[in-house]
Parts: C-alpha cells; structure tokens; sequence
C-alpha cells in the first residue's frame, strides 16, 4: 500500500520529463498523490515518463513555464531548467528565461493557490568558490557574464524572487541548492562528468578528462537527493531554506574516471583537454544544515549508485 499523507494531494511538478522530475513524480505517485507533469521536452523526454502510461493518478502536459499556466494544485515543485552546461549553453536566452520568467510564473500561480512552492536551485550560485566546503552562508563567486552565467546568475535570481515573494507575498517557499546528482534516466549525452566517463568507458574510447583532473566534485545518489526533496518540502513552514542538499563525499576527476574504468571492466585510457572557462575547481557540500534541520543525509555511497547507473547506461546505450 501507497504511503499516504493526511490527504490525497494534486501536486504539480515542472520539468517533470528530466531525470529527477520523473524520479520525484515516482515517490509523490507511491505516497498516493495525483501529480500533474509540465515539460516542454527541452531536455527532458517521454521515456522517463513511459512506465507511467495509462496511471490513472497521473497527467502529462506539454508546456513551457515561460508562460503562464492556469492549473489547480495543492502543491508546486518547480523543476524546469537544463541542468547540464552542454544543455543550457546550447541555447542561453532561453535558459536564463526559463529561470527567470518561470520562476515569476510558478510564483505567481503559487500565491493565487496559496501553496507551498519548491525551488530547485543548484550549487552553482556558488560559481568557483572561494569557500570550501559550501555553505548556505556562503555568497558565491560568480562570473556574472560568462558562457555558464545564463544557469548561475538565473538560478541566483531565481533564489532571489522565491525570498521576495515568501516576504512580501508570504508565499510558502522551499528552497534546495542541489549539488552533483547521478542515476538512472540521466540523459547519455548530457556531457557531464559521470554519464560522459560511463558512455566513454563502454564504447572503450578515451575518458576525457579536462584540465589535469585535479578538479573535484561531489556525487549523489537520484534515490537520497528525492529523499532530500521531500523532506524540505514536508518540513515546517518556517523552513525556506536556503539548503544544501548533496553527498560530501569528494572525488577528483581522475578518481572518479578510475572508478568508472574499473567499475565498468573497461580498457579506455584517460585524455586530457584543457579546462573550460569558469570551471570550478573544487565543489563540496556543508549539508550540516540539512543534517539537522531535515535529519537528512545521503545513504548510497558512489560504489552501490555507480554500479545501478552503469546497469542503467548499458541496457540503453545501443539505441544512442
């Protein structure tokens, strides 16, 4: 049976179709919800959603957050952006307005329903950082006008609307700053570091690795950050947020492309480009806020949920 909350919810997710979309709308659906999906298919696709056809609890819309939506909902987890920098640079108008523009939108719509509103904002606010590890007191450095500024600066702004609608508006808001997450339903071709390493390592081309892999960055698992989520969003109202929300555990890109290569039985060999501009150089999340604030931390180490991504990235790299 279905864990249920007091009451049956009708909850809206946008940017359902990604990949933590569509594995947040599995966990509201077996909690007993009704969920309403908004994506306009930018980056996400009807696959990740395929498992939910006919669910009599479920209902696809195409639409962009851009524009207004007129729906009737209990609760708004705003989830539409491309997340990955091959993805959002592809077409950075459109990103910083999807930031921007559906923020306000979502806003919008969650102050006429009087709902609570989640954000998933990103630790990219933090840019490069010049603090380690990241803490939600932490300002950022942030190139304001770089190729990444059209995610980092629109999400930035999109923090700041959520603050200043939840004081002026008194909009129940719920704020998450996510850092690296991996898993099943990552897009192939997304041109992160861990869907990139694994599809390198199985076709045994060359793991690209940029600048001299010294670089770090934080993993965690689909199934801990979903948990994450919903323990910000269920929290008492005067919880906004800002918080983190990642695995603290840290990897440089050469061990983390070694892992892979071993993970995976592979005999690629690493190659080394040069750095892109504005590329952190080292990302790790302070989740003692979320420790004790949601009693919230990650419980699949990279070992477990590599190997569940792999599986995941083999039974679907042959139509890629």
């Amino acid at each position: 049976m279905p864990r249920l909350y007091a009451s049956r919810k009708r909850v809206l997710v946008t940017g359902g179709a990604g990949f933590l979309g569509s594995h947040l709308i599995d966990r509201l659906l077996e909690e007993g919800h009704e969920v309403l999906c908004v994506d306009n298919l930018f980056t996400g696709t009807k696959e990740n959603l395929d498992h939910l056809h006919g669910h009599a609890r479920f209902e696809f819309m195409r639409h962009d957050i851009c524009f207004p939506l007129y729906v009737e909902v209990d609760e708004i987890w705003n989830l539409a952006c491309p997340a990955s920098p091959v993805h959002y640079q592809h077409d950075p108008v459109q990103t910083a307005k999807t930031c921007v523009h559906g923020a306000i939108n979502m806003l919008g719509l969650a102050k006429r329903l009087r709902c609570p509103i989640f954000q998933a904002s990103t630790s990219e606010v933090y840019g490069d950082p010049a603090m380690h590890p990241q803490s939600e007191a932490y300002w950022g450095n942030v190139n304001p006008i770089g190729i990444r500024s059209c995610y980092d600066e629109g999400k930035r702004c999109a923090e700041t609307l959520f603050f200043d609608y939840w004081r002026q508006h008194e909009v129940e808001i719920k704020v998450a700053r996510i850092f690296n997450t991996y898993g099943p339903r990552m897009h192939l071709n997304d041109g992160r570091v861990v869907s990139a390493f694994i599809m390198q390592a199985l076709r045994g081309d060359e793991i690209t690795i940029f600048g001299d892999g010294s670089q770090t960055r934080s993993f965690c698992y689909v199934d801990d950050m979903i948990e994450g989520f919903v323990r910000l969003m269920n929290s008492e109202k005067s919880v906004t947020g800002p918080i983190n929300l990642g695995n603290p555990g840290e990897y440089s890109m050469i061990q983390l492309a070694e892992l892979i290569v071993q993970k995976t039985g592979s005999r690629s060999q690493l190659s080394f480009k040069p750095l892109p501009f504005d590329d952190p150089k080292r990302r790790k999340p302070d989740i003692s806020l979320a420790q004790s604030t949601l009693g919230w931390q990650p419980q699949i180490g990279v070992d477990e949920g590599l190997a569940q991504t792999i599986d995941y990235f083999r039974s679907h790299q042959s139509g890629h």
